[in-house]
């Protein structure tokens, strides 16, 4: 995972929390999932649980473009507003004098599959991939958080169009490094 090559990277004196969840959105149910995969239903809990945090880091939104979750690049970015408003908002309630920093990472672009299944449980999706980095870049701006765009580094695999093979993983893992030195002022 990109936020443990990330972690070796920056070394000691940093403590990096990985809570990834395949399937996980910004914002959206998943009913064909065997757990609950809503990033803004389970974001305070994972606040509260790592309180207090300097800098949360999203790398969210493939899955909000499946038909049937959400289906496009605009819901994905309003999914992602309502996780950095989400992050403000808690951390006040749980007492930190400031909300933790935020990165928004835009995921890169998925891509054409041989896969049926994964071209049917994305259609429409390579398209509306590719407007996710833009979206996310404006919204950082209007939140004022930062951003990166993870496609600039890596590539998703054309095994099922959406996931990182190691070495794009390594990527972005290695790239958003110096990011979060300079975030957190070291």
């Amino acid at each position: 995972r990109w936020p443990v090559v990330m972690a070796a990277s920056l070394g000691d004196g940093f403590d990096v929390i990985t809570d990834g969840l395949r399937g996980r959105t910004t914002a959206y149910d998943e009913h064909l999932a065997d757990c609950d995969r809503n990033g803004a239903r389970l974001l305070p809990s994972v606040l509260y649980t790592h309180a207090p945090l300097d800098l949360v880091v999203f790398m969210l939104g493939s899955n909000d473009l499946k038909p049937h979750i959400a289906g496009t690049a605009l819901a994905a970015m309003q999914g992602m507003r309502r996780l950095v408003e989400l992050v403000r908002v808690n951390a006040m309630r749980d007492g930190q004098r400031e909300a933790p920093a935020v990165l928004v990472v835009a995921p890169p672009p998925l891509c054409e599959t041989a896969n049926s299944e994964f071209a049917a449980m994305f259609a429409g999706g390579v398209e509306q991939s590719r407007m996710l980095a833009s979206l996310y870049r404006d919204l950082a701006d209007e939140q004022g958080v930062d951003f990166f765009d993870a496609g600039s580094v890596a590539r998703t695999t054309p095994l099922d169009g959406v996931h990182l093979d190691s070495e794009n993983t390594r990527a972005i893992g290695r790239a958003l490094t110096p990011i979060v030195r300079l975030m957190l002022g070291s």
